[in-house]
């Protein structure tokens, strides 16, 4: 691994290595799938990894007023990788979408006609979502990994790129950008080369949302605890998973002393999407206006209800509670 301008450049193994040594305390449901479109083949030269890195974090901060790189990591044709922003903080990627997410940019311009992918980095892709597939114990189907090219650019609601929907991350990512696309050729690439099940968690109590700016995760169940070494301070809005709790405090590693004060939390439930389309109103019941629509097993976490309806995390957008299976429920 190499370091430069803030960011770290790993190998897949390196990588591999790294994700399951790190303690996140954001819960992570699905993995984003991006072209960087530009800069594209052209603009890499074998060595200008941390260069490129820079130029879109300047992009991102400069030209769209973000607080920093837009993505988590980013892929380069030598199938190398380079870490962006923090974990600890959602991604800036998906309108909508970004909540509980990790976004990965591969550089290139992935558009039939344009950039044909390196074997390389290909390798890189494949092998990099199986990984973080296993390390957050997600499934492999595509509520989990998803593609830009499904959500409406205004709206981020998904419609599976009928309309108002960019290419990203290519009409010829791994086949094309279609969800078709993607369980047809890129999904069973990814169960291939990286074959795990689905792990229960028995021993989570609940889930939690962070209430204040940042929430420092300390060593101990007590203010004055040491705050624990390499370990961010989980944002505002990040959904903590809740193993023990103590005097007031949250423990929220089921193998590592990590706590955080519940003060500053609110409690929220988990819940998927079980019928075929689910319409999102702008408030609690059917003579709301519809402002979008969920697809069958799309993972939401609700922080109220009210006479059978359910408020969408850090959202003014409701859904019918009977249209839902509560995968862990507790808003007491």
């Amino acid at each position: 691994m190499t370091n430069r301008f803030g960011f770290t450049k790993f190998s897949i193994q390196e990588f591999e290595q790294w994700i399951n040594s790190l303690q996140l305390a954001r819960t992570v449901i699905s993995i984003q799938q991006h072209h960087t479109f530009s800069p594209a083949y052209v603009h890499f030269k074998d060595s200008n990894h941390f260069e490129l890195q820079q130029g879109m974090k300047n992009y991102h901060v400069n030209h769209n007023g973000w607080s920093d790189i837009g993505q988590h990591f980013t892929t380069f044709p030598d199938g190398s990788i380079l870490s962006g922003r923090s974990l600890e903080r959602s991604p800036a990627c998906i309108t909508g979408q970004n909540a509980n997410s990790i976004c990965l940019e591969h550089l290139g311009n992935f558009d039939s006609g344009k950039d044909a992918m390196t074997a390389e980095q290909r390798e890189a892709i494949i092998r990099m979502t199986a990984i973080l597939c296993r390390r957050f114990n997600l499934p492999v189907h595509t509520q989990s990994i998803i593609y830009h090219h499904w959500f409406d650019l205004s709206t981020g609601q998904r419609n599976d790129g009928v309309r108002n929907n960019k290419t990203c991350p290519g009409t010829n990512f791994f086949g094309g950008n279609k969800v078709m696309d993607c369980n047809t050729h890129f999904l069973p690439l990814v169960s291939q080369s990286f074959p795990f099940s689905i792990q229960n968690k028995p021993d989570l109590l609940k889930y939690v949302s962070v209430t204040a700016s940042k929430l420092n995760v300390r060593s101990e169940p007590r203010q004055t605890a040491k705050k624990v070494a390499g370990l961010d301070p989980a944002s505002i809005g990040s959904v903590l998973r809740v193993y023990q709790e103590e005097n007031g405090w949250y423990k929220i590693s089921n193998s590592q002393e990590h706590w955080v004060y519940g003060k500053y939390t609110m409690n929220v439930s988990r819940a998927a999407v079980k019928t075929a389309k689910l319409h999102v109103r702008n408030g609690p019941g059917r003579s709301f206006d519809r402002v979008g629509a969920l697809a069958k097993g799309h993972e939401i976490f609700i922080v109220h209800e009210e006479n059978n309806w359910c408020r969408i995390h850090m959202d003014e957008k409701w859904v019918s509670k009977d249209h839902l299976k509560f995968i862990l429920k507790d808003l007491t």
